[in-house]
């Protein structure tokens, strides 16, 4: 069976000012090329051909390079976030699917340990054990907009993920926004996502203030909740966010000694 991605890229990135005039943030350059065609190489390098992409602002001028992709559009982008934003490709989640967020680049190395966990849990997420080392000198994007995570005694299942939703004392690293979907784990999610719709759109969910507005932890923690396995893949660096300027500029220099 052809493995799957889905990465939403459908918001601005409003951040990261003058990069996004033009492009969605996909788009911007980290290095020599697009933060997407990192996400798609280090795909590729364990296996993933279909490649699903949601989009929204600026769609129009995603472009994939060599590798072929299937869009899904999200009208209503500068509304809502990410939960809802991957809820528009829910025609894709029968296989299950890989996940990635659109703003984070990372090596093969990620993609690799995620493969070797893909299908053993309803969920599994990569999460960075020394994502501290990232937030040294980012003035721009504090600690407290890590999505770090919590693990079970035996460190076996994730506990708990998302900003705000785990003291630093109780994290073993950061989700880094990259994951797998079972087809298990993704029915489960969605059936999440349908629960909590009939009470509204503008109805607190999780951690959120409206449901509109969730991040992906916010329906993970309800997996969590409800007894699915959600397993942590760890990671030592080898990844980075860019949600500013200043991050474009240390994940610039980070990818340069990756490529060396």
């Amino acid at each position: 069976m052809t493995k799957k991605a889905i990465i939403v890229a459908a918001g601005r990135g409003r951040r990261l000012a003058e990069n996004t005039v033009e492009i969605p943030k996909c788009m911007v350059k980290v290095g020599d090329r697009p933060i997407l065609h990192w996400q798609l190489d280090a795909l590729a390098a364990v296996g993933v051909e279909d490649i699903v992409i949601v989009r929204g602002y600026r769609g129009e001028c995603i472009d994939t390079g060599t590798r072929k992709a299937r869009f899904v559009d999200n009208p209503a982008w500068a509304e809502n976030n990410i939960l809802a934003s991957l809820m528009y490709a829910r025609d894709e989640f029968s296989t299950g699917f890989y996940f990635s967020y659109c703003d984070i680049v990372y090596t093969r190395l990620a993609t690799e340990r995620l493969a070797t966990v893909a299908g053993q849990g309803d969920v599994a997420l990569v999460v960075d054990r020394r994502w501290a080392d990232a937030y040294e000198g980012r003035t721009l994007h504090p600690v407290s907009e890590a999505e770090l995570t919590s693990v079970s005694v035996d460190g076996t299942r994730v506990k708990q993920v998302g900003k705000g939703a785990v003291p630093r004392a109780e994290a073993v690293g950061e989700f880094i926004g990259l994951a797998h979907f079972s087809p298990a784990g993704a029915a489960a999610l969605a059936k999440t996502w349908d629960a909590a719709t009939p009470l509204g759109l503008d109805r607190p969910f999780g951690r959120a203030a409206m449901l509109r507005n969730a991040y992906l932890t916010d329906g993970l923690n309800v997996l969590v909740d409800q007894g699915h396995s959600v397993l942590p893949v760890y990671i030592d660096g080898q990844w980075r966010e860019i949600d500013t300027p200043q991050d474009l500029a240390a994940a610039s220099a980070s990818v340069s000694r990756w490529s060396a």
